[in-house]
C-alpha cells in the first residue's frame, strides 16, 4: 500500500517516548518535516545530544519515566499517535541490571498501552527488535510468520522483556477505547535489525573503544556467518510507515486498518557478516580488526564468564568507572550466529523500501565518525599503557624502595641489565625528564592542533611519553 508523505501527520499531535534518544530524535525531526501539528520527546533524560536541535525545530521535550504512570499520561493526554521507543537494557552493562529492564519494557509499556485506552489515542506504533525470534539459533531469510521464541530461552532480559511486551502490544490490538466515542486502539509492532548511523549511541562507540584500546581481539564465528543492519532513516521510514497503516479509513468501512496486530521486520535488506560490515568504519578510523577467529562455543564461555565477574558487580553496574564488559552471551549470537530476515511483508502492506543503502548509510556513518575523531583525544592501546605504566613504577621501586619482597627480584633485573644502582637512578631520572619534555612540547603542540584538549594531551604524554605524542604529531601532520 502507497501513502502520502503527510498523510496521517499534518496537524497531528505525536508522543516519542524515547524521544531524546538517537532513533527517537530522528523520528522526532521527521514528523516535524511532514507537517506535524505538535511533537512531543518523551524522555527520562533532560537533555541529550540532540536536544539542542529538537527544540531548535519545535519539539515539545518532556521529561519523565514510562516506569510512572502519571508521567506517562501527562505526556500523552491529546496525542492522537505514540511510538513508544523507550527500552532499556540493550547492550553493555545495561543487559544486566534485570530488575530494571523489566520495569522499563514490560511496565512501562503497559503504563502506555494503559494510558492509551484511556485516553483515547488510537495508534500506537511498537520499536521491538529481531530478539524476539531470535535467540541463537540459525534463521535464513526469515520472516513474520516465525513463532517468538520461548521466554525461558533467552539468555539476556532485554530479548525476553521485549518479547512481552510486543505482544501485550500487538493483544492489545483493536481493543475500545474508554472514552465512549466507539474507537478502537490500533497497534503495530516494528522489529528493526542491529540499527547503525551517524550519531548511534549504543553500538558503534562501544566497538570503536575497544578498537583504539586494541581489545577487539579477534572475529567470532566464521566469514560465512551473516545477519542485518538498518540505517536510522529507514527504520524512521518504518516507523511512520506502520503508523500510516493503522489509519482506520485506509481499508473502507468495517476493517481494520492494514498494519493493526502486524509486526514488521525491518533492515536494508543486505545482510552481511557483521566484522565485514564494520571493516571500512574501523579502516577509516586507523583501527583494524583482528584475523584470527573464536568458534562460537568458546566465545559462550568467555561471555558466561564475564557475565558471572559482572553479577559480581552488581551493585555498581551503573558507575561511570566499572568499564563495559568485554562481551555476553546474546552478543555472541548476534555476530556469531547467522540470522537475517526478509521485508517483504513490510513492502507488501505498507510500502516499506529502503531509502539509504547499506553503502551509502555507511559511507555518512564514516564521515560522521571521522569528524567526531577530530575532536577528541587519540591514543595507544590498553597494552602500551600497561607497559608504560607497570615500566616506570617498577623502575623507581627498583631505584629507591626497600629490598623487599618481589621488590629485590625488581632490582635484580636493574641489576642485570644497568649493571649497578647508580646507572638505573640515572635512567630513571632520564625517562622522568623525556616524558616531562614530551608532555611540555604536547601541550604547546596542541594549543595549536587540538586546544580543546590540550590540558588532555599533556597528561596522557606524561605518562605514555612518545607513544603518546605520535598520536599528536600525525594529527598535527594532518
Amino acid at each position: 500500500m502507497q501513502f502520502r508523505e503527510s498523510e496521517g501527520i499534518e496537524g497531528k499531535i505525536f508522543v516519542v517516548t524515547g524521544g531524546l534518544g538517537f532513533v527517537g530524535s530522528a523520528l522526532c525531526l521527521e514528523l516535524i518535516r511532514r507537517g506535524a501539528q505538535e511533537v512531543r520527546a518523551f524522555d527520562l533524560r533532560q537533555s541529550s545530544a540532540w536536544s539542542h536541535i529538537l527544540k531548535e525545530k519545535g519539539v515539545n521535550c518532556i521529561q519523565g519515566d514510562v516506569c510512572r504512570k502519571e508521567d506517562v499520561e501527562t505526556a500523552l493526554r491529546g496525542a492522537e499517535c505514540v511510538f513508544h521507543l523507550a527500552a532499556f537494557g540493550m547492550s553493555g552493562k545495561e543487559m544486566l541490571q534485570f530488575g530494571r529492564v523489566d520495569q522499563v519494557n514490560i511496565n512501562g509499556t503497559c503504563h502506555v498501552l494503559d494510558a492509551c485506552l484511556d485516553l483515547g489515542i488510537k495508534r500506537l506504533v511498537y520499536c521491538s527488535t529481531y530478539n524476539v525470534v531470535f535467540g541463537g539459533q540459525k534463521i535464513v531469510n526469515g520472516n513474520e510468520t516465525l513463532p517468538y521464541f520461548p521466554i525461558d530461552r533467552h539468555v539476556d532480559p532485554y530479548g525476553r522483556t521485549k518479547s512481552i511486551a510486543e505482544q501485550l502490544v500487538l493483544k492489545n490490538n483493536a481493543r475500545p477505547l474508554k472514552n465512549n466515542t466507539g474507537g478502537r486502539l490500533y497497534t503495530s509492532a516494528v522489529r528493526p535489525a542491529a540499527i547503525y548511523g551517524p550519531g548511534e549511541d549504543r553500538h558503534l562507540p562501544r566497538i570503536i573503544a575497544m578498537a583504539r584500546l586494541g581489545l577487539l581481539l579477534f572475529r567470532i564465528g566464521d566469514q560465512t556467518v551473516k545477519s542485518d543492519w538498518v540505517f536510522v532513516d529507514n527504520l524512521v521510514l518504518a516507523l511512520i510507515l506502520a503508523s500510516m497503516g493503522l489509519l482506520d479509513d485506509t481499508n473502507g468501512k468495517g476493517k481494520q486498518p492494514i498494519a493493526a496486530g502486524q509486526a514488521y521486520f525491518i533492515c536494508d535488506g543486505s545482510p552481511v557478516n557483521s566484522f565485514e560490515f564494520l571493516q571500512p568504519l574501523l579502516r577509516s578510523l586507523d583501527y583494524e580488526l583482528p584475523k584470527t577467529s573464536l568458534a562460537v562455543d568458546h566465545a559462550l564461555v568467555l561471555g558466561r564468564i564475564c557475565q558471572g565477574v559482572y553479577m559480581i558487580l552488581y551493585p555498581w553496574l551503573n558507575r561511570r568507572w566499572l568499564p563495559q564488559p568485554f562481551i555476553l552471551p546474546s552478543e555472541v549470537h548476534k555476530v556469531g550466529v547467522t540470522h537475517y530476515f526478509s521485508y517483504l511483508k513490510a513492502k507488501e502492506e505498507i510500502g516499506y523500501v529502503p531509502m539509504v543503502t547499506s553503502r551509502e548509510g555507511m559511507d555518512s556513518t564514516i564521515s560522521y565518525w571521522k569528524q567526531r575523531k577530530r575532536k577528541i583525544m587519540d591514543g595507544p592501546t590498553i597494552f602500551t599503557w600497561l607497559f608504560c605504566i607497570i615500566g616506570m613504577t617498577s623502575l623507581f621501586c627498583a631505584a629507591f624502595l626497600p629490598d623487599i619482597g618481589i621488590l629485590s627480584l625488581l632490582r635484580a633485573l636493574c641489576l642485570f641489565v644497568f649493571r649497578s644502582m647508580w646507572m638505573t637512578r640515572l635512567v630513571f631520572f632520564i625517562a622522568t625528564a623525556a616524558h616531562v619534555l614530551e608532555a611540555i612540547y604536547a601541550w604547546y603542540l596542541a594549543k595549536s592542533v587540538d586546544p580543546a584538549n590540550a590540558t588532555g594531551w599533556f597528561w596522557q604524554t606524561f605518562a605514555l611519553g612518545i607513544f603518546s605524542l605520535r598520536f599528536l604529531l600525525k594529527r598535527a601532520k594532518e
